[in-house]
C-alpha cells in the first residue's frame, strides 16, 4: 500500500469535484476548492474521521468494498478505480465488484434526480443504488445480500416481493423476469452468476422451473407499469431505461404524467419515506 500516493489521489480527485457534479448546491458562502471531506465522506458512506486519515497518509488499508464505496462516491472511472484499488495495495477488482462499479456518467444523471423515482440494476436485477422517492416505492433494495440481491430471485422465492405490483399483474411480471434472466444467461454462459441464480431458481421455484421451460424469449412486461403502495393505492407509472454500454447497468426513471392523479401519488410517495417489505 503506498499510502502518500493513495492520500495524494484521493485529495487531487475530491477537489476536482464539483458539488454541481454530485447534485449539491454550491452555497454563496463556498470557499473550499472541489468538495469539503465531510461532503466527500458522507458520498463514500464512511465517518469524516476515517477518510480525513486517508488523505492524511495515516489511515488503514481499506477493504475492497470500502475502496468500492469510495470509487462510487468519487465518481471514478473503471481505469481511475482501477488505479485507487493499486494504490490501497490490491489487485485488480473482483469481476463480482467490477459488475457493481457504476459508470460516472450514470451516476451524475442520478445525481440530478434525487426528486424522483429512479435506481440503477445490474443486468440480474440487483439494485446498487437508489433516491429517496425509490425507496419509498420499492423498500431499500440494497439491503439484500446473496442471491436475494436480485429482484428476480426475490420475486420466485419471497412472497413479499410481490408486494409492489398488483396481483393481476404477476403473470405478466414473471414471465419478463425470466425472459430477462434468459437473455444475461445466453450472454455469459454456463459457470457465470447468471448460471448460479437460474440453477438456484430451478431447484427453488416450480413457477420458475415452469416458465424456462417455456424458453420465451422476449416478454418484456413494457413502459408503462402498475405500482402498489400501502399508503396511496396503484399508481400507474412510466419506466424508461438508461443502458451504459460498458457495464451493462441500467438507469430505471419511473415518472407519471403531470395533472394526473397518479403524479399527485407518485409526489406524495416522495415525502412519506422509505417503504418496508418484510
Amino acid at each position: 500500500m503506498d499510502r502518500d500516493q493513495l492520500a495524494d489521489f484521493l485529495r487531487q480527485r475530491r477537489q476536482a469535484l464539483q458539488p454541481e457534479d454530485v447534485g449539491l448546491s454550491r452555497g454563496p458562502r463556498r470557499r473550499t476548492e472541489g468538495l469539503r471531506r465531510e461532503e466527500i465522506a458522507a458520498l463514500c458512506n464512511m465517518s469524516v474521521d476515517y477518510y480525513g486519515r486517508l488523505e492524511q497518509a495515516r489511515g488503514p488499508r481499506p477493504s475492497e468494498p470500502m475502496l468500492a464505496s469510495i470509487a462510487r462516491g468519487m465518481r471514478l472511472t473503471l481505469d481511475e478505480r482501477h488505479h485507487l484499488f493499486r494504490l490501497a495495495g490490491h489487485h485488480a477488482p473482483a469481476r463480482e465488484l467490477r459488475s457493481e462499479h457504476i459508470a460516472p456518467g450514470l451516476m451524475r444523471v442520478l445525481d440530478r434526480l434525487q426528486d424522483t423515482p429512479a435506481q440503477v440494476i445490474t443486468e440480474l436485477g440487483e439494485t446498487l443504488v437508489q433516491t429517496a422517492p425509490a425507496r419509498a416505492i420499492f423498500g431499500d433494495e440494497t439491503r439484500h445480500t446473496g442471491l436475494s440481491r436480485s429482484v428476480v430471485y426475490r420475486w420466485f422465492t419471497d412472497p413479499a416481493a410481490r408486494e409492489v405490483y398488483p396481483v393481476d399483474d404477476h403473470a405478466t411480471v414473471s414471465r419478463s423476469f425470466v425472459a430477462g434472466a434468459r437473455a444475461v444467461y445466453a450472454k455469459h454462459g454456463a459457470g457465470s452468476r447468471a448460471a448460479a441464480m437460474i440453477e438456484a431458481l430451478l431447484r427453488e421455484s416450480p413457477e420458475f422451473a415452469a416458465l424456462w421451460r417455456g424458453h420465451e424469449v422476449s416478454a418484456g412486461s413494457g413502459r408503462d407499469k402498475r405500482i402498489q403502495h400501502p399508503e396511496v393505492g396503484i399508481v400507474h407509472v412510466q419506466c424508461q431505461h438508461l443502458v451504459d454500454p460498458d457495464t451493462s447497468q441500467s438507469l430505471l426513471v419511473f415518472t407519471a404524467t403531470p395533472g394526473t392523479d397518479d403524479h399527485d401519488k407518485l409526489q406524495l410517495l416522495g415525502v412519506l419515506g422509505d417503504r418496508v417489505i418484510v
